[in-house]
């Protein structure tokens, strides 16, 4: 179901354009090392900033099955785009994560742990559905019967500063997934971008660390004006997706769709590059490499990132388990979609709509889905 507004009783406060930009300043003050979004090569990523001319001033994006352009804006919104090309997994799960070092010296053999960096980190500007895909990666990686520790003390770290959508793009389907276009939870504060008239921002205050962060910044309360046009903002970009689908039932359609002919379909135009799966903000897949050196006095073991669309991700003695395109994107979708709900109770997909922006040939997950249902519906094809 849509996410729904938040009560007319939350908490909110307005901060003006100008009182915001002593927000970087302000963090760094309190030792965070604050990351948002940048316009770096043609796109919008997330970098260490230090001020807030940093962030894609007057920039939005263009976005559809197979594309992505940056395009100008005539005000000076600050976050008016859709999602980015890389979400903030990367800094929670390294794409190359160093464990441990194992020495040789004269007394014998050292093990030297990498532990993660203590760092305090404020991630401003994060979309709904990221904010939902960390909460799915803090069920995987940090709630589960083994927890990562890296991840743990990474994520132990985080302010986390939300910012409502009020620009999807042509490819976003949160709005059907319950994930957005409106922070619900896990924030710290949550920002709504208000264009219209004075530019300012309603705030939602999320934690005891987010209402002391705004008590350091000039604000007022929130007024019914503002309330009104936050709903407006967040109802725009509710009736603005660009994509949907329909969750009813979905995970037992595509589980019982194993041998349909659509999955061969599908193949005939993936590439299996990985491109859904390495920009995917809850796919955590990996693999461990061990290297050392020429003289064997010293050795190390990384995890780097991997995915279901290799063909060594599921070799065994013998060969790989999934050795067709088709088995591969089958496997990525099902998981997706279906089995993730019998692994960790929820829906591994939070419509953030990269896996089709990405995909060098417009594969459309929403699609494909949706028709694996009609076939379901239909007894299969």
């Amino acid at each position: 179901m849509p996410a729904s507004t938040h009560s007319p009783d939350a908490e909110k406060f307005v901060v003006s354009r100008k009182a915001l930009e002593a927000l970087p300043l302000l963090l760094r003050g309190e030792g965070y090392e604050v990351w948002a979004p940048t316009p770096v090569d043609g796109a919008i990523t997330y970098q260490s900033i230090e001020t807030l001319t940093e962030l894609p001033v007057g920039r939005s994006d263009q976005q559809a099955p197979g594309k992505y352009r940056l395009a100008a804006r005539e005000d000076r919104a600050l976050f008016q785009y859709a999602s980015t090309p890389q979400s903030w997994k990367p800094l929670l799960l390294p794409p190359v994560n160093h464990f441990l070092t194992i020495q040789e010296t004269s007394d014998g053999i050292e093990f030297h742990p990498h532990p993660p960096p203590l760092q305090r980190r404020a991630l401003l500007g994060l979309r709904p559905c990221d904010l939902a895909a960390i909460r799915v990666l803090d069920r995987v990686l940090q709630e589960d019967l083994h927890p990562d520790i890296g991840y743990a003390g990474r994520r132990e770290g985080l302010l986390l500063i939300a910012v409502n959508c009020g620009y999807p793009s042509g490819v976003c389907f949160c709005a059907s997934m319950g994930t957005g276009p409106q922070a619900r939870d896990g924030f710290d504060l949550a920002l709504t971008e208000i264009l219209a008239g004075e530019h300012r921002f309603v705030v939602t205050v999320g934690s005891a660390r987010g209402r002391a962060i705004l008590e350091s910044l000039d604000h007022r309360p929130a007024e019914a004006p503002d309330r009104g046009a936050e709903d407006n903002v967040v109802r725009s970009a509710r009736e603005n997706m660009g994509r949907a689908l329909n969750l009813e039932n979905l995970a037992e359609a595509i589980s019982s769709e194993s041998n349909s002919k659509q999955w061969e379909e599908i193949a005939a135009r993936c590439l299996s590059c990985a491109n859904c799966t390495m920009v995917c903000p809850t796919c955590f897949c990996g693999t461990v490499e061990d290297h050392n050196t020429l003289d064997g006095k010293q050795a190390s073991r990384t995890r780097v990132w991997d995915s279901c669309f290799s063909l060594q991700y599921s070799y065994i003695h013998g060969g790989s388990v999934r050795s067709s395109p088709a088995a591969r994107y089958r496997q990525w979708l099902t998981h997706k979609l279906s089995t993730w709900h019998d692994q960790y109770g929820e829906c591994g997909c939070v419509g953030c709509g990269r896996c089709i922006t990405w995909c060098p040939v417009g594969i459309d997950l929403t699609q494909e889905a949706n028709r694996l249902r009609g076939a379901a519906a239909w007894g299969g094809i």
